[in-house]
């Protein structure tokens, strides 16, 4: 270990990093199809669906969304049409649509991992954990890619125990914080569930002495969603908005596993909030000067929680 508390792994080593007793709690979402292009009259609209609301309606991102109203029709392949519901400001709508759009969709990658053909076969198995169980995340929870069967195989052979819970990563995970004032930045909803067993899963750690380390930026925030003032998360379902930023209080995890984020984003925000301003300038200046990868397909980190 480095002088100033870094140091270098590769992720095989995590075993050897955790303790017996420790609790790993991993996103169990699966990514959907949710990449659409529609047209109004002779516009071309962009669509990322982000989530489907209780009515039967979807929320959704749109690009050249401006000029949309209430009551406009958008055609789609192979007969499918929308009807805008609501133009909500900044990109989001409400469509109905006459059938199931994920089933014309593609995968909605993040902007800057270059398909101009379109997502390839190996990305629709790429872009699913090792845990991917429950439909509906727009995007993976990447910090899972990470984890193999044969990791697993080593974590449990170390006495580390794995608890699932299940957010539903929605498209406003992509979007980049434009004000200068950070907590002026709002998250759209995601839905999220906790369920009994990963509520007791935690409440055992916390008996043995074993630490939680939340496995993504998803996991850590549905968890504080559901914080107790022990340290342990109540089983829970609905939707978060939760916005972390520095001087939130964390009461469950101790660690946080994430990849590398990228410049003015909420999860840059998150990380500094977790392990602290300082040091995680001086973790992304090592990570950059190693050559470490950045964003969705990249490298990982395992951040300590600042006192």
């Amino acid at each position: 270990m480095r002088r100033d508390g870094l140091s270098d792994h590769r992720i095989s080593d995590l075993p050897a990093l955790l303790a017996p007793g420790d609790l790993l709690v991993v996103n169990d979402t699966q990514v959907i199809p949710a990449q659409l292009e529609a047209l109004r009259g002779s516009a071309r609209i962009g669509l990322t669906l982000d989530r489907p609301l209780h009515d039967g309606t979807w929320a959704a991102l749109a690009r050249n969304a401006r000029r949309l109203r209430a009551g406009d029709r958008l055609e789609l392949p192979h007969g499918l049409t929308a009807t805008v519901i609501e133009n909500r400001g900044e990109g989001a709508v409400v469509l109905r649509f006459t059938g199931d759009p994920t089933a014309e969709a593609q995968l909605a990658l993040p902007p800057y991992i270059a398909r101009p053909e379109g997502p390839t076969a190996e990305d629709a198995e790429d872009y699913q954990t090792v845990f991917a169980a429950a439909p509906g995340a727009v995007a993976a929870p990447t910090a899972a890619l990470h984890f193999t069967p044969r990791l697993l195989a080593a974590l449990g052979g170390r006495g580390v125990a794995i608890a699932r819970i299940t957010l539903h990563v929605g498209a406003g995970t992509f979007l980049p914080i434009r004000t200068d004032d950070i907590t002026a930045h709002r998250l759209h909803a995601e839905r999220g569930e906790i369920g009994a067993a990963a509520a007791e899963a935690i409440r055992d750690a916390r008996a043995r002495g074993g630490r939680v380390i939340a496995v993504g930026t998803t996991a850590l925030r549905l968890l504080e969603t559901a914080a107790r003032e022990d340290g342990t998360a109540a089983p829970w379902s609905g939707d978060t908005a939760l916005y972390i930023t520095p001087g939130f209080r964390f009461r469950v995890a101790d660690l946080l596993m994430t990849n590398f984020h990228l410049p003015r984003t909420s999860l840059m925000v998150l990380v500094s909030a977790f392990a602290g301003h300082a040091r995680i300038m001086a973790a992304y200046a090592h990570a950059l000067a190693a050559g470490y990868r950045f964003a969705s397909y990249g490298d990982a980190s395992l951040l300590e929680r600042a006192a």
